[in-house]
Formats: C-alpha cells, structure tokens, sequence
C-alpha cells in the first residue's frame, strides 16, 4: 500500500481526491487534512497576496502534518497552488524544505507538480487559465517562468474566493480552459486546488486536442511521483499515460 499525504486548505474541491483514489486503480490511499486557512481567506480578499502568504505559513502547515505521519503517509504535498507560488520560487522551495522537515517524509506543493508534470508531458510553452485575480495569475506565470516554462498567455476570470471557484460547473470549467488556449502551447494548465476538474478531464483534452494539467490532478501526480509510484490511469489525463502500468 502507498499512502499519499495532502494538506487542503479549507473545503472547495476536495471531493476531486477520493474521486482520483477510485480511479488509480491500484494499491494507492490518498488522504487528505483539511488546513486552517485563517480568516482572510474567508473573506472577499482571500486571493489578496497577503492572505496567500498567511495561509501558506509554516506553522499552518505544521499543524496538519503530525495527522498525516500517524496516517502512515509516505510523501506530503501542500494542495494549493496560488498558497505555494505566490511566496515566488526561493520561498516556494524553502516552503516545501520546512514541510518536509516538519513531516519528515518528502515533500512538495502543487506549485511544483505543475512544473513537474509539465516537463513530464514534454511542453515547453503552456496556456494558463486562472481563476485568480489578474495580479495573482501573473504570479503564477512567473513562477512557471523561473522554472523554465514559456506563458505564451495568461486569461484570469478574477474570482477572490474559492467557495465560488468550487460551485463552477462542468461548462464553465471547459469555457475557461478553451479562453484560455493558444495556438503555439503544448498544454494548457488551470492552476487552484478548489476548482473541481477531476471529472473533466477526458472532455477537456478531447475540446483541445492537447495535454490539459489541473490542480488536483497533478497534485496527486506529484504525491506518485515523491513515492516513487508510477500508475497509468487514462481517465486521468495524458499526464497519467506517459509511465507503464503499474499491476497489482
């Protein structure tokens, strides 16, 4: 059995988790703690880059880690992508150095599994389509840009809260993502953990003839990936038919 640990903050899209359990197939727990978000990102300001750093703190994180050990967790990622990228790429890393020393397992965050799990499917240039503020969305860009992944465009639809990310529907999911695709990316990224994708998927890359990366699905990639567990799950998206089966 490989157990996969996840720290969420707050409840949005959480359901997409054991939605990704059932569909591995195999062998593999997924568990999730639920983190304190505080009560910026209550508010209508809780994608304000302040609240994002604030949610994202050491001792947020610390406090849910000690639930996953006891779970038997092997590897701990933080699910939250605009809590991860926002601290910028040095903070992101020693954001997910303290994790991993607070957990004492390996560690990292969904901001990194975008990373990863972009130069896994071979795209060099990728399409975001944020539900962010602008400001925070442009973050992301940057971020992925330090990485070494060309933005060839950013579309933001400005959401604050992910309480309203989390009730967006299977069409408006698929408007953002065909808003957002552009000709010359290889993939298309929609970042935030509260947006429900898992469901999508299939359709999403069917729409765009491409790889299509979402927060939730390359979190728990990137879970495998720390544990060294590779498993084809096609209902998963592309990202989850580049390795070889995995039988059990």
């Amino acid at each position: 059995m490989t157990a996969l640990g996840f720290l969420y903050p707050g409840h949005s899209g959480e359901d997409d988790y054991p939605r990704i359990e059932q569909l591995l197939g195999s062998d593999i727990r997924v568990d999730l703690v639920h983190t304190d978000i505080g009560e910026d990102a209550h508010r209508e300001d809780a994608h304000r880059v302040d609240a994002l750093l604030e949610m994202g703190s050491p001792r947020r994180l610390a406090a849910g880690v000690e639930e996953l050990r006891l779970s038997g967790a092997d590897a701990v990622v933080w699910a939250c992508t605009s809590g991860s990228f926002v601290h910028g790429w040095e903070g992101a890393q020693e954001q997910v150095r303290a994790l991993a020393r607070s957990a004492g397992l390996p560690a990292s965050s969904t901001s990194f599994a975008f990373v990863h799990a972009a130069k896994e499917i071979g795209a060099r240039r990728v399409a975001v389509g944020a539900t962010y503020p602008e400001d925070v969305a442009g973050l992301f860009a940057d971020f992925l840009g330090a990485a070494g992944v060309e933005v060839t465009g950013v579309v933001s639809s400005g959401i604050v809260t992910a309480a309203e990310v989390g009730t967006w529907t299977e069409a408006e999911v698929l408007a953002l993502a065909r808003s957002a695709d552009r000709p010359d990316a290889e993939a298309v990224l929609l970042p935030g953990t509260a947006l429900h994708t898992v469901a999508h998927i299939p359709a999403l890359e069917k729409e765009l003839g491409k790889p299509v990366l979402t927060a939730n699905q390359v979190t728990v990639w990137e879970g495998l990936r720390l544990a060294d567990r590779r498993v084809n799950a096609p209902e998963l998206g592309a990202l989850f038919t580049r390795e070889p089966v995995v039988q059990v």
